[in-house]
Order: C-alpha cells, then structure tokens, then sequence
C-alpha cells in the first residue's frame, strides 16, 4: 500500500509537469483493459489531436487491430479517442463476453498516481452507439508496447524528432486506404467573414442559425422525408470532437465542387435545420454548451447526391478558439455521425 507520501508526490508530479511535456507524457504505449478484453494501446500526440493503434487481444497471436483517432486537452488532462478503421482481425473467439467484434469510443482522465506511474482512467462505450456501455478503462503506460508497428519509431524518438507533424502522417498513411484521409480543404479568413453568427446570450435563441439557401418549403406538422431518411439510414460515425466553454460555431461547406449538394441536420433525435444547399460560402450555426448533455450526436442527412455522388461537406467547429475539421460524406444508405462529448472542468 503506498504512503501518503508516495501519493502527495505524485499528485505534486502530475500537476506541475510544463506543458510542453504533455505530449511527451501522453505519447507512448499503455496496457490494461477495456471492460473485459484485455488491451494494448498505443498513442501520439500531434497538435491537440491522437493518431495511433490499439490492440485487443486473447493472446500475442489472437487479436483485433484498429487505427486510433482522438483530442488530448492538456488544460483538463481529459482524453478521449476512438477505433477509426480496422487494421488486421486475427482474432477468433469472444471479446466483451460475445463474439461480436465492436469498435469502441473511449473517454478517460490522464493522471499520476504515483511518480513513475501513469494511467488512463473512465469509460468507453460502442464507437457508433452511445447508448451500449463496453465497460471501464483502465489502462497504465508501459515502457514498450508487446505489439510491434509503425508508430514504435515515433513513440521511441519522439523528443528527437519523430514528433514532427510530417512524419507522424506519413505513417498513419501507411495504416489507412488514400481515401481514409481526406486532403484539408483551405479556407480563409475572408471565407469565414462572409456569415455572421449572433452571438449567444439570454436574449438570443439557444441556438443562432444564418440565413440558409432554401431548397424547398418544410410542410408544417409533417413527417418530413429527410426525418424519413434519418431514421431508415446506417449512421456511420465521422469524428468526435470535445467541448468546453459557453458554445461552440459550426460551419458547413460544400467539400468538393459545388454541385447542388442539400442537406439535413439533427442533433440528439432533433431536427436543427433541412433543405440548406451548401456552397463555398459557411452556412453558420451557434449552440449554447449549457443546451448540451454529456454526449451528443449530430447526424448529417443526404437529401441529394447532386451531380457528384456521394454528398459531401466539410464541417468546422470552433471550440473556444481551437478549430476541428470534419469531412462528412452520406449516401442513400447511410448518414454522418458526429459525436461532441463534454470535457470536465479542471477542479
């Protein structure tokens, strides 16, 4: 059993760390479990975001690899990430006590128990439904990882230059098909200037909208065919983006050519808005965090495949200043999901 002593030293370890070492801190190879499967996860800090790999296994020669996305807040030492594509499924027998095969979504506190021992602590569910709970985390970073990959160099010579944004893309590309990783379509600055987005305040709706292009008129009272669609459709899930503050800016784009491309938009079972054609001009929308719960989903409809199929746009969300980007694509069989999870308030 550890001393007061031992704890107080690395609570004090914990909370003093600079900034700078955050990446270095979180960037490494962690081990423990997910609910009941046993896991390997490796993570890499670029920015403010995580690419890397987990691993769940029954064995060293019997497990389930996927490539790994997700957001490190420094400021709250929350961490959240996600199973993003399946990279190799040797794996035969049952995880999460059945034999389904699920990708996960993780949410968890990075702390220090003690001086040389790290952890990740809190709960993950099914990446693509929120409501299934797969369990708690409890993962402890390890020296080195019993899975070897691409990410051992980085993780290795991270503080010598393996930390460079360049090299950490080049190896997530060797993980992921071209079209896993949309190229980042530029905005400027005057781009954004053409909306203007009311502010939120007592006085203001919850949620501030700008004019959109209207496409067709909503009857009152009807079930609409984009609720229709949103309710028939596979949601498949884009992105997860943490929030903190008062309210977060969203913006949609057209995210190839223009070309007539309408959507729909809910958030939490809700219809926000429909009809909106996109363009290269931001069709803006404000939401009050208060108005949120824990975790939220905002589904993007296809009401169209204008002249290009699939239906496609780019979505930013400004969160107390840090930008996410978000490539949204939907067909006549499934839909954008988008999951905004609340961070915890540093105490």
């Amino acid at each position: 059993m550890k001393t007061r002593i031992e704890l107080l030293l690395g609570l004090l370890f914990c909370s003093f760390l600079p900034i700078v070492t955050h990446a270095q801190t979180i960037t490494g190879a962690w081990k423990g479990k997910i609910g009941s499967a046993h896991t390997e996860l490796k993570l890499i800090k670029k920015g403010d975001s995580l690419l890397g790999t987990s691993y769940y296994y029954t064995s060293r020669s019997n497990y389930i690899r996927y490539a790994v996305k997700g957001y490190f807040d420094p400021n709250t030492n929350s961490v959240v990430w996600w199973d993003d594509a399946m990279l190799e499924d040797r794996l035969s027998g049952k995880l999460f006590g059945s034999g389904e095969k699920e990708a996960l979504l993780s949410v968890a506190d990075f702390n220090c128990p003690g001086e040389k021992t790290m952890m990740l602590d809190g709960e993950s569910t099914e990446r693509d439904n929120k409501s299934k709970p797969k369990g708690t985390v409890a993962l402890q970073k390890i020296s080195s990882s019993g899975f070897h990959d691409e990410w051992d160099f980085v993780i290795e010579n991270y503080i010598y230059g393996a930390n460079d944004p360049e090299i950490i893309d080049s190896i997530a590309r060797l993980h992921l098909a071209k079209n896993e990783i949309p190229e980042e379509k530029e905005i400027t600055e005057s781009t954004y200037q053409s909306t203007t987005v009311k502010p939120v305040t007592k006085d203001n709706p919850s949620i501030a909208v700008t004019a959109p292009p209207i496409a067709e008129k909503k009857t009152p009272g009807a079930v609409t065919s984009a609720q229709q669609k949103y309710s028939s459709r596979e949601k498949k899930l884009a992105t997860v983006i943490p929030i903190t503050g008062d309210s977060i800016e969203l913006r949609f784009y057209d995210n190839a050519v223009v070309d007539g491309d309408s959507i729909a938009v809910f958030l939490n079972d809700k219809m926000l808005f429909e009809h909106v054609r996109l363009n290269n001009k931001p069709y803006s929308m404000t939401i009050a965090v208060d108005d949120l719960t824990e975790d939220n989903e905002m589904v993007m409809v296809a009401e169209n495949l204008g002249t290009i199929p699939p239906n496609t746009s780019l979505m930013v969300a400004i969160v107390e200043g840090k930008r996410y980007e978000a490539r949204l694509e939907s067909t006549e069989n499934s839909s954008a999901l988008i999951r905004f999870i609340k961070q915890k308030k540093k105490k």
